[in-house]
């Protein structure tokens, strides 16, 4: 069974890409590489708990376990130590992948307060997107009642697309509501 992002983006967005920007191999259009989810958890290094909930949170949205991200340095001012946990991540990738992009579009962006489209100006140079979300109760899978605090997470969608024109373009295409 394939997803049904991926099926619309074989069926038409490819062919609108290839249009778009006068491609005259199939491979040479942009496609999706990874989706990587970050959430970082400062107050982790206080109380342990926290970063244990938060690696609960993500794996509901994300649909796998999350790694545990280390800090690599000490630093006296955020009484951090060199190895504490510090966050959480999970990369995405194949069926995954697109089933996450298209319940972000689809479901929770829209859930956003006083939402206006995500911010045209988080590329990278090379065609990857960075997204931050303030609150990950956006998302369905997340019971409202049950979150202790709110915490936010980055959202990094990494494309094939070799500049920023390719990626907003493919990312358009996909759904992604970018401001005017």
């Amino acid at each position: 069974m394939k997803p049904r992002l991926k099926e619309r983006y074989e069926a038409e967005i490819r062919q609108k890409l290839s249009e778009e920007f006068g491609y005259t191999n199939v491979h040479q259009v942009p496609n999706l590489a990874k989706i990587v989810l970050n959430m970082g958890v400062g107050e982790a290094t206080a109380n342990p708990k926290l970063l244990e909930t938060a690696g609960e949170e993500l794996a509901l949205i994300s649909g796998q376990k999350p790694n545990v991200r280390r800090a690599r340095k000490s630093v006296a001012n955020f009484k951090l130590r060199a190895g504490q946990a510090v966050g959480c991540s999970a990369t995405l990738r194949g069926v995954r992948m697109w089933e996450f992009l298209d319940r972000l579009v689809s479901v929770s962006l829209p859930r956003v307060r006083d939402f206006k489209g995500v911010s045209p100006r988080s590329f990278d140079g090379r065609g990857n997107y960075s997204l931050g979300i303030r609150e990950q109760i956006i998302f369905p899978e997340i019971d409202y009642d049950r979150v202790e605090n709110i915490t936010g997470l980055n959202i990094t969608v990494c494309t094939t697309a070799r500049n920023d024109a390719e990626g907003k373009a493919l990312l358009a295409h996909l759904g992604i509501p970018f401001q005017e």
